[in-house]
């Protein structure tokens, strides 16, 4: 099997005059990372959590320049280590 990478949107919201959405994502595979579909226009910026009992090493971070294209936010993580985000932007 090779390296994967999915995430899913579970919720979308308005704050203010902000559009939020959040999700998990799940590498697997040996993957470390991919895109992270926010389902936002633009995405002005991105929180990353690991969830699960395992303890990883380092903490997932996102390799994007803000304001980017909500529909592709590049995140690098642990191998196959799983997560939850939360992004906002327009």
């Amino acid at each position: 099997m090779g390296a994967a990478f999915a995430s899913a949107i579970v919720g979308t919201s308005v704050f203010g005059d902000k559009k939020v959405s959040w999700g998990t994502f799940t590498p697997s595979g040996g993957s470390e990372g991919g895109n992270i579909d926010t389902g936002l226009q633009s995405c002005e910026g991105i929180e990353l959590q690991y969830t699960g009992s395992s303890a990883s090493t380092g903490a997932p971070v996102y390799n994007e320049t803000f304001p980017c294209d909500g529909s592709a936010v590049t995140i690098v993580t642990v191998a196959d280590t799983v997560g939850i985000w939360f992004a906002w932007g327009s």
